[in-house]
């Protein structure tokens, strides 16, 4: 993939010294989309804390309700490969500000519908908007940042995503309690009209240098067998962490014996954990993308069995939940770069489809670790299953370094 021509900051000195080996800053623009992946991560997982207040408010049951976050992923896994194609020839920052003010307008609908459909609807059209803003986000600030730099900067695009667990979610829960489920919304709206002026006066205009793409490039760029080695783990290592972070709830209080007040800020730790561990993952998968992407799932496959045979010990489990965050999404930045990588001229589309993995993932997960729930495994079904499929990712992600390694001694 092709990139602007940039100022060569390679030479210029720093605090950390001239003889050193100095990273120049990454562009303003990085932590403008990570406001965005932010919000947009924080209006997807709200939901969950505020689900019993949505669903006395319009007047359903909490599994109707719950359907509000079942189809926002639905909309995420379709919207981004498909507003990708569709949005292939618009200015970048042009597709940005559109899809953000879709969703300034999707959450103000929100905010005054009363009825469930109507809702559920918006919420739909809402994460198409958002899938078209991580995937076109993320070719952005890989370009933003320049050659040698693309997976910190989408490490810190993520990390944008990570916050929200850490503070979105609390936030909105605490909105909800203070004015009621709706007020939520309407914060949630009035921060993205603020970081709709951001993207639109930092975001550079297209300037033609970069290659225009058309539809068979596209495609052509699906070709590749790294390209969908990367999906694959993109959708393993989600789906096995979100397994046991979905029912993380009853794994600390029937199975770990945590007490339910106590597992706000466990879950805390949790958010703080993925928020270092994606900012860490995204400096070293540069210079280090293979060992970075096979010791994650690694680390997170011996946290998740340990989670998992570890019962009536608090403060074990709570140390591991914390590691589970360290270790277990910390790659994900990483991930998205190859994705573009391994795309080529592709790099939007490719960008879309590990935006879409990562759901497909999440929603296979926590799907088969709602099924275990009832199996002989019990509360210690999501664990075990979580361990099993992140054991999956150490297939495609080993096999890149080995044709990676390939590449290099044939260069």
């Amino acid at each position: 993939m092709s990139t602007p021509t940039l100022p060569d900051t390679s030479s210029v000195p720093t605090a950390s010294g001239p003889g050193r080996d100095a990273r120049p800053r990454l562009p303003l623009v990085v932590p403008v989309l990570a406001l965005g992946t932010f919000l947009m991560l924080t209006t997807e997982f709200v939901v969950a804390g505020i689900l019993p207040e949505v669903a006395g408010g319009l007047g359903v049951s909490l599994a109707e309700a719950g359907t509000l976050v079942t189809v926002f992923a639905a909309g995420m896994i379709v919207g981004a490969p498909a507003m990708a194609l569709l949005t292939l020839r618009a200015s970048k920052r042009l597709t940005l500000v559109g899809a953000m003010l879709v969703f300034v307008v999707g959450h103000v609908v929100v905010a005054l519908a009363s009825d469930l459909g109507v809702l559920l609807v918006t919420r739909f059209v809402t994460a198409i908007a958002t899938g078209a803003f991580w995937a076109v986000a993320a070719v952005v600030a890989t370009r933003a940042a320049g050659p040698g730099a693309g997976a910190r900067a989408l490490g810190v695009v993520t990390a944008g995503g990570a916050l929200a667990t850490v503070l979105g979610v609390p936030l909105g829960a605490l909105v909800a309690q203070a004015t009621g489920w709706r007020g939520t919304f309407w914060a949630l709206a009035v921060a993205a009209a603020i970081a709709v002026v951001a993207v639109a006066r930092l975001v550079p205009a297209d300037d033609g240098s970069q290659p225009t793409s058309s539809l068979r490039a596209e495609v052509a760029g699906l070709r590749s067998g790294r390209l969908w080695l990367t999906l694959l783990a993109c959708a393993t290592t989600t789906g096995g962490v979100l397994a046991a972070y979905s029912f993380i709830s009853p794994i600390l209080t029937d199975q770990a014996g945590v007490s339910p007040s106590l597992v706000p800020l466990v879950l805390t730790g949790f958010g703080v954990g993925s928020f270092v561990g994606t900012l860490v993952g995204g400096r070293l998968g540069d210079r280090h993308p293979g060992p970075v992407t096979i010791v994650t799932p690694a680390v997170t496959i011996v946290v998740l069995s340990a989670v998992a045979v570890t019962t009536g010990a608090p403060a074990v489990t709570t140390v591991l939940v914390v590691l589970l965050g360290l270790s277990g999404l910390s790659a994900n930045g990483v991930l998205v770069h190859l994705a573009v990588q391994h795309a080529g001229r592709a790099a939007t589309l490719g960008s879309a489809l590990a935006v879409s993995a990562f759901n497909a993932g999440t929603a296979a997960g926590t799907a088969l670790a709602g099924a275990s729930l009832s199996s002989a495994l019990g509360v210690q079904g999501p664990a075990t299953l979580g361990s099993a499929v992140a054991a999956l990712t150490l297939v495609p992600t080993v096999a890149l370094a080995v044709l990676r390694r390939r590449a290099r001694r044939r260069t």
